[in-house]
């Protein structure tokens, strides 16, 4: 065994004691090799559990943080997943390895140009697009879940409304300082769906949304239409 896969072993270990209890996560986080997802002289940290910078002023997250928001998700293989913030591409690889299949939206060209590279280089194939992550991919919507990788202050309405009926967002909401990690069940209110007309024919009002949080967190912001106006 090498010493990238002793350290990922190692990696996976800390998770497991530090609460993550996803037998299909921790096997996801033990396969993707995060030194290829890191900038060269940031290699030999590349399996410490903290954030770490890249390009562009940006972080790759604290492999906890990964692990914590993916677990929220229950991936199911299939599911189609939209990412909001691609980053390092290290998130979409994680989730690939969970087999579903991915949507990533990325605002910075810089970014998403060497995530499409490494992504292509380590086996994964995702679906990259540059643009503002907080109009979503309307094209491609609804999607089983959505993870929102940057910090919001608020829950931006056009990623709800790509989310499809049982499905999970996740996002981390609060100020510049912290966020708390929050996870959206969206759902039908069983009133209301008792009483709908044909397929496709609910109402706004009959959705329901359940919401968990889970706090302290710190996340780069998410800029955008619908996030942070920077």
């Amino acid at each position: 065994m090498d010493l990238n896969s002793r350290n990922r072993k190692e990696l996976v270990d800390i998770l497991k004691n530090s609460g993550i209890d996803s037998p299909e996560v921790l096997n996801a986080i033990g396969k993707v090799k995060r030194e290829l997802f890191v900038p060269p002289e940031l290699k030999n940290y590349a399996y410490n559990n903290t954030s770490l910078p890249i390009s562009s002023h940006q972080t790759i997250s604290q492999p906890f943080t990964v692990a914590f928001m993916t677990q929220l998700l229950e991936i199911n293989p299939g599911d189609r997943v939209l990412e909001i913030g691609t980053g390092s591409g290290y998130q979409s690889a994680v989730l690939k390895e969970l087999g579903a299949e991915v949507f990533s939206v990325e605002r910075i060209y810089e970014l998403i140009t060497k995530a499409a590279d490494t992504l292509s280089n380590a086996g994964y194939e995702v679906h990259l697009r540059h643009d503002d992550g907080t109009k979503g991919w309307p094209e491609e919507a609804p999607f089983d879940k959505i993870i929102v990788t940057a910090g919001s202050p608020k829950i931006p309405k056009q990623l709800l409304g790509q989310l499809a009926t049982g499905g999970k967002l996740v996002i981390p909401l609060g100020d510049e300082i912290s966020q708390d990690v929050v996870l959206i069940k969206k759902e039908f209110d069983e009133i209301q769906e008792k009483n709908k007309t044909g397929a496709n024919s609910y109402s706004e009002e009959s959705i329901k949304y359940k919401m968990k949080r889970y706090k302290n967190f710190k996340f780069v912001p998410l800029i955008g239409e619908e996030g942070w106006n920077i």
